[in-house]
């Protein structure tokens, strides 16, 4: 287990049966007690393995295009390189990064809709050439450095919803389409497909509805221009749950089989990013200062709560925040809550409290109000569903240092991947053996000494 800790560069620990993800996190706190308290991941990698097949399960035969942006890790790209899922990058660093390790060009779409001018010939020369646009400009630009290019239409959808201001940000209106392909066509660029996105946030399905046959009208169009048109992309918006992903699995099938029937000729992909890696990946954070604060500062403008006036409430500042793995908090709701690591009596006393990230900046606030037992300087938090959004991202701060992560895998899912024939030997190379983990006494395994 100590080497599983100590080595960063990409290694995969294999659990026997008898060791749990509770066991990895309580030896991975033990041994950072000893020796730094650094925060760290914990990301099960099997359950990639169980994401992709449920997606095969329900969604087949729609390819998933896993987007890069969110969660660029080696062991998550490798794991679903090697499940056969393609990848959707938007930068020249994502398109390397997937390249390196094998993948080919044909499994790799270009999704920015923003895109350099440098890059687009990196893609060129690369020979990645499925890429986003929805405006003449970006067209244009696209043509001058990749004349072999093969263009998605990138569609607006209509979400009354959800945040409409955002979801019209990019994307394109029917009429529009119209007008980019007489571009497209006098530039020689190929328009082969259509593309739309439909948020997670979205309550209502009916907006799959309107989106796919809004494509059939694009697709329609093409016609009329000579476009030979062969891919469907769905974007992402997949939360993670099973049921999410069979409510939009029964809205969309029928339609797909009246609008793209198999006989088309029509490959629809989709972009699920969060739906593999959100509840993949743990995170462990450490306290590193704590003081009392006014309870009036913990609440809205405006909000009265009665209280005790001598109950204590507590600020806590931890050794991660919104400059490292809590960036989108900046944009976004939190969507997972501390748990405390230590053992504490049911009947212990909570107090208000509220996180706050290393930065000391007034942004850098990761829970503003919540219910914990008090804590002391040393003890660890837990965040679950923690496997979207910046891991592998450089943080803001110089001096900020980086989460470790420590891979794992169960050794039922192990065999799975095995007995599918999908576990290369180079991927085979990153695993080694952990025995039950290390057995510790309960009072070892839930120390939190500073």
């Amino acid at each position: 287990m100590k080497g599983f800790l100590e080595d960063a560069n990409y290694c995969i620990g294999l659990l026997d049966e008898g060791a749990t993800l509770a066991d990895v996190i309580d030896n991975c706190i033990y041994e950072h007690t000893h020796t730094g308290k650094r925060a760290f991941y914990v990301g099960d990698l099997g359950k990639l393995v169980k994401k992709n097949i449920q997606w095969q399960n329900v969604m087949a035969p729609i390819k998933p295009f896993y987007p890069v942006r969110c969660n660029s890790t080696p062991g998550v790209l490798e794991i679903l390189g090697t499940l056969g899922v393609g990848f959707a990058c938007s930068s020249k660093s994502e398109m390397a990064l997937v390249q390196d390790l094998g993948i080919s060009p044909e499994n790799i779409i270009y999704t920015n809709p923003c895109k350099q001018a440098s890059q687009i010939k990196y893609a060129a020369k690369t020979g990645i050439n499925v890429m986003i646009c929805d405006n003449d400009i970006e067209l244009k630009k696209i043509a001058r450095n990749h004349p072999n290019a093969k263009l998605l239409l990138h569609i607006a959808t209509e979400d009354i919803t959800a945040d409409e201001e955002m979801n019209m940000k990019f994307g394109t209106t029917l009429k529009n389409c119209r007008h980019l392909m007489e571009c497209a066509k006098e530039l020689g660029v190929q328009i082969v497909g259509v593309k739309f996105h439909v948020s997670g946030s979205c309550k209502e399905l009916q907006t799959y509805i309107h989106a796919i046959s809004d494509a059939r009208c694009v697709f329609d169009m093409a016609e009329e221009f000579g476009f030979k048109m062969n891919m469907l992309d769905i974007g992402g918006g997949f939360t993670g749950s099973e049921l999410q992903l069979e409510e939009v699995n029964h809205v969309i099938r029928p339609l797909l089989d009246v609008y793209f029937p198999k006989e088309s000729g029509v490959n629809v992909i989709a972009e699920p990013g969060c739906y593999y890696v959100s509840s993949a990946f743990t995170l462990a954070v450490n306290v590193i200062a704590k003081k009392t604060t006014e309870y009036d500062k913990l609440l809205p403008s405006g909000v009265e709560q009665a209280r005790n006036d001598d109950e204590p409430v507590f600020t806590y500042y931890i050794n991660d925040g919104v400059y490292g793995s809590f960036a989108s908090k900046l944009s976004e709701k939190l969507n997972t809550i501390p748990e405390v690591h230590k053992k504490y009596k049911e009947d212990e006393p909570l107090f208000t409290s509220s996180l706050w990230g290393p930065s000391c900046d007034e942004l850098d606030q990761i829970v503003e109000n919540c219910l914990l037992p008090e804590l002391s300087v040393g003890d660890w938090l837990i965040f679950d569903n923690m496997g979207s959004g910046t891991l592998g991202e450089q943080s803001a701060f110089n001096d900020y240092q980086r989460p470790l992560i420590y891979y794992m895998m169960s050794f039922s899912d192990w065999d799975e991947m095995q007995d599918a024939g999908i576990a290369s030997d180079t991927l085979m190379k990153n695993f080694f053996f952990v025995p039950s983990c290390i057995q510790l006494s309960s009072e070892d395994r839930f120390s939190t000494a500073a």
